[in-house]
């Protein structure tokens, strides 16, 4: 019996490492000032009121630092900021990293594009590494031999 190919998950690094220490902060920030705040001047619904735009600006940098795409056997999941989008291999036509280009694309056989926010220009040659090692398992996953 043979043995099913690994999932390969590619992420950001640059992005990642920038989102969680930007969450990170700003969640901090957003308690430390909901604490100090002088109570007479702030009500209670202030100090709320920050903790919940700490988490709302956390939950976004989360997202962002989440992005990826999982490369599995029979399929391909992209996660990207505001969407997840579950493919077979054979749905995606081929892969294009133009240069200028933030993230790498993929065609697709219904004539769409999808972003892949893994894949990320701020990355230099790791993320066009990662994006051609992508590129590889495509062809390798569409070869009919």
């Amino acid at each position: 019996m043979p043995t099913p190919s690994p999932i390969r998950i590619f992420r950001p690094r640059i992005a990642r490492i920038y989102a969680l220490a930007i969450g990170s902060v700003m969640m901090l920030a957003m308690t430390v000032m909901a604490i100090i705040l002088p109570y007479p001047q702030f009500a209670i619904s202030d100090r709320v009121g920050f903790l919940i735009l700490g988490a709302i600006i956390s939950w976004f940098c989360w997202r962002q630092a989440s992005v990826c795409v999982k490369a599995e056997p029979d399929r391909v999941t992209v996660r990207n900021l505001f969407s997840t989008t579950r493919l077979e291999w054979a749905q995606i036509v081929d892969l294009t990293f133009m240069e200028g280009a933030p993230w790498a694309t993929a065609n697709l056989n219904t004539g769409d594009t999808l972003s892949l926010m893994a894949f990320q220009r701020t990355d230099g040659a790791r993320g066009i590494a990662e994006a051609k090692e992508f590129q590889a398992l495509l062809y390798e996953k569409s070869d009919p031999a």
